[in-house]
């Protein structure tokens, strides 16, 4: 299946995407620190369905230029309706896995004319106490700064692989620490960003058809089922087991899930 590369102007520079398939458009948003290289696997197989996949580097990761300053999630927004009017595309259905979720609540609420549905794979309504827990945490990605002796990609390595038990894929392991690798200096931004967003009221004013998605293996999975339980009125699925990584490590399983959802809601 081929897939088509390019550039879209943005606030921050020129923001990176990638096309492949046709049929009704389907924006992917990526985690962090991470970039589109972990929707690689279900992109081919999304346009074997006849969905358009259009999948989008978050400023500062992938191929997309980074801003000069710490954005907001509000800010990292624009990058979608940006793309779309480049592609000449006037509404679309938004997929957003982790941080990527969190992005595409956000370019709902901002631009509500340009979504159809709304796919929020691992949705984080986190509490004062999660949420203290997790700044702490994720503040270490603050420090893979260069180091003569490359400790510092031990320490990404590292990172990753004690995130939380159940790895299946190596592979994509490696992937995704190359690429929070290849972001620095702007590797941290969006998790900063995400940890000063507060998706749990975000999340209550949506009013788009919208599906919560998630996998029990996934170190958020309680969290996404809070989620569950503060908007009843949205559907819901969940794959078992895999990690945060579901997307490389079952992408069969995920592909299927989010299309019986999109044709079923036709």
């Amino acid at each position: 299946m081929k897939r088509t590369k390019g550039y879209a102007n943005g606030e921050f520079g020129q923001i990176h995407y990638l096309t492949c398939g046709e049929g009704p458009p389907l924006v992917l948003q990526h985690q962090s620190p991470t970039s589109m290289v972990q929707f690689d696997k279900v992109i081919p197989l999304l346009a074997a369905e006849g969905i358009q996949a259009i999948t989008i580097d978050l400023p500062g990761y992938g191929g997309s230029d980074g801003p000069d300053h710490v954005p907001t999630i509000a800010e990292y927004a624009h990058i979608v309706p940006a793309v779309l009017d480049h592609l000449g595309i006037g509404k679309v259905d938004l997929l957003g896995h982790h941080t990527g979720a969190i992005c595409a609540t956000e370019v709902l609420l901002q631009y509500p004319e340009r979504i159809n549905r709304i796919i929020l794979n691992g949705p984080f309504p986190l509490t004062d106490e999660e949420r203290a827990v997790f700044t702490e945490h994720l503040g270490k990605e603050r420090e893979w700064v260069p180091r003569e002796d490359g400790s510092h990609l031990t320490e990404q390595w590292s990172f990753r692989m004690a995130a939380q038990p159940g790895w299946t894929d190596l592979d994509a392991i490696h992937r995704h620490v190359v690429q929070a690798a290849a972001a620095w200096p702007n590797a941290w931004y969006a998790h900063d960003a995400v940890m000063k967003y507060d998706h749990g009221a975000a999340i209550m004013k949506i009013q788009h058809p919208c599906l919560l998605f998630s996998n029990t293996g996934d170190s958020i999975h309680h969290i996404a089922e809070r989620a569950r339980e503060m908007r009843p009125d949205f559907d819901y699925v969940e794959i078992q087991g895999g990690t945060f990584d579901i997307i490389d490590e079952q992408p069969e399983a995920w592909t299927r899930m989010v299309v019986n959802w999109l044709k079923g809601t036709n």
